[in-house]
């Protein structure tokens, strides 16, 4: 077998700046290849159709190939076919490098297919970058959903870049990442350049300069602002970092047409399919808040910020293409990398659903599950802290009721603020405002009370955070510890506000009950159940909640 050069986990690196890379917009057809072997399967809106192609690739690793680092991606052969077929569902998980034009595309680039012989296979842009490749101007690989950190199965690697994706050498030094996960610094090179092919740093950079190069071709930002945006200090750093990575100057990267317009800016931020969109808007739509969050039918729109500098926000998704359209009104252009962040997590757009489904098949529920909700994902939340709050509110209430308390709440310490006048014009209360308030005169028994202002001091205080990269069992430690905060409360936090795939309130009555069959089974049990499914829990536990009234009424018809 073929042994090909190969890295593993997701980011991007080097853009593609010669004339063999023409300057035309990226069209990632998810259903335009027939159905054929080896071919991808025209996909319905939810992405219901699974290909053999994608089955294979992710059904063994006994057919993937290691490189001298250990990493692995899927056969070459299988590369190739997902690279021929264009297949969505593999966008981000490995870079096609092309040795006669130095470039690297994404699996889905239009461009013509190159020679195999010209051809090698990453498992990361980053990876790509640094064998001297730079990214395609027609396939954009700063487009490239992200992959899981967790399909790599290394806890201390997966922490690393949950936190660098997170932003955590934005401001901070590889030292300081390394002290935060345990180990010294030279250790965490050492495994980064054994399993990635690449230091953090360089992980880190190739993310800034692919930021800086969607900036430069989707919006009108100056250059000074996309340079403050990408984590440069100067104007002359960014330069001479984004000629060295891109090949190309800023200016010969910026596009003549933007998708920006004079007040804000539209951004793409794609994800494999299949995506059940709807189905993300009708969770969101349950629990909105008004005066801070509405779900209109086909986008989500929010209020962010400061009471002194609101920004709006509105997602939608593409009808054509797999991705959504983040819309940003009155960002401080330094805000935008942790708004892209934020937002990814919380429509959850670097799930890999392959894996998840595989898992699934044990359990004939949720094989139905997914059946019927192929593209279901995990709903994130805006900010942790707002999660949690919703979380103890929700206790031994129905959504509807929690959603009303939330709102009482946002009305009565909720931060105002000057906004278009069309509804929008509160921002969640920090923890500082929440630690000593009086929560009893929203209608609060008294205990649920205390447990919001001890949260709130908690956070406030350092003791609590929803930081990325945090082992499960420590962040679900920390919070039970607080008085009136159960393993219910704490999975679910961790569920939605870390986006930890591995989450399981295991005392929902609604999980016990539809895996008992309408008679609720064991917290004990229920954790037992759930073992064959590890590590992506959280994903069932959103199967099992869509299943749980289809169940209900067949049960009593």
């Amino acid at each position: 077998m073929r042994t090909i050069k190969a890295v593993t986990t997701d980011v991007g690196a080097h853009p593609v700046g010669d004339r063999r890379a023409p300057r035309r917009a990226v069209t990632t057809n998810v259903g335009a290849h027939p159905v054929g072997d080896w071919r991808a399967p025209r996909l319905d809106g939810s992405g219901r159709a699974q290909g053999a192609l994608l089955q294979q690739a992710r059904a063994s690793r006994s057919d993937a190939v290691a490189d001298h680092h250990g990493n692995t991606l899927p056969a070459s052969e299988i590369c190739d076919r997902a690279r021929e077929a264009r297949d969505a569902r593999f966008d981000g998980l490995f870079f096609t490098a092309v040795t006669s034009t130095g470039i690297y595309c994404r699996p889905v680039c239009p461009a013509p297919a190159p020679k195999r012989r010209n051809i090698r296979y990453f498992a990361t842009a980053a990876a790509a970058a640094a064998a001297g490749f730079r990214p395609c101007l027609r396939c954009r690989p700063e487009l490239a959903p992200g992959a899981m950190a967790h399909r790599l199965g290394e806890a201390l690697l997966d922490r690393a870049l949950a936190m660098i994706a997170d932003g955590a050498l934005q401001d901070g030094s590889v030292d300081v990442l390394a002290a935060r996960l345990g180990v010294s610094a030279r250790q965490l090179r050492r495994l980064f350049v054994e399993r990635m092919g690449v230091a953090p740093l360089a992980l880190h950079t190739t993310r800034r300069l692919l930021l800086a190069k969607q900036l430069l071709t989707e919006t009108n930002l100056p250059a000074t602002q996309i340079a403050l945006a990408s984590g440069f200090r100067s104007v002359r750093r960014f330069n001479a970092a984004f000629q060295q990575g891109c090949g190309l100057a800023p200016t010969q990267i910026r596009r003549t047409r933007s998708q920006a317009t004079a007040d804000g800016l539209t951004l793409r931020l794609c994800y494999r399919p299949p995506f059940d969109f709807a189905a993300m808007l009708g969770f969101l739509a349950k629990r909105a808040m008004p005066g801070l969050e509405r779900v209109d039918g086909d986008s989500y729109q929010r209020l962010a910020g400061t009471a002194d500098a609101p920004l709006r926000l509105r997602v939608t998704a593409d009808p054509q293409q797999p991705e959504l359209h983040l819309r940003i009104d009155g960002a401080d252009p330094r805000a935008i990398p942790g708004i892209v962040r934020r937002v990814r997590r919380l429509f959850d757009l670097d799930a890999d659903l392959a894996p998840v489904h595989r898992a699934f098949a044990v359990e004939p529920l949720l094989a139905r599950g997914i059946a019927q909700r192929p593209g279901l994902r995990v709903p994130g939340g805006w900010d942790g802290f707002e999660i949690a709050v919703r979380a103890i509110l929700g206790q031994q209430v129905s959504v509807a009721g929690a959603t009303t308390l939330a709102g009482r709440l946002l009305r009565a310490f909720g931060t105002p603020c000057t906004s278009s006048g069309d509804g929008f014009d509160r921002l969640f209360p920090a923890p500082e405002a929440l630690r000593e308030a009086p929560l009893e005169s929203i209608g609060l028994p008294r205990a649920r009370a205390a447990s919001l202002r001890t949260l709130a001091a908690a956070v406030a205080d350092g003791d609590v955070d929803f930081s990325a990269g945090q082992r499960l069992d420590d962040f679900v430690a920390r919070l039970c510890a607080l008085p009136g905060i159960g393993a219910w409360t704490a999975h679910y936090v961790a569920m939605r506000a870390l986006g930890h795939p591995d989450a399981f309130p295991a005392g929902d009555l609604i999980l016990r009950q539809v895996l008992g069959n309408g008679t609720a089974i064991s917290t004990r049990d229920c954790e037992a159940r759930s073992q064959p499914w590890r590590p992506w829990r959280a994903y069932a536990v959103l199967h099992l909640w869509h299943l749980s009234s289809e169940l209900a009424k067949e049960r009593t018809s």
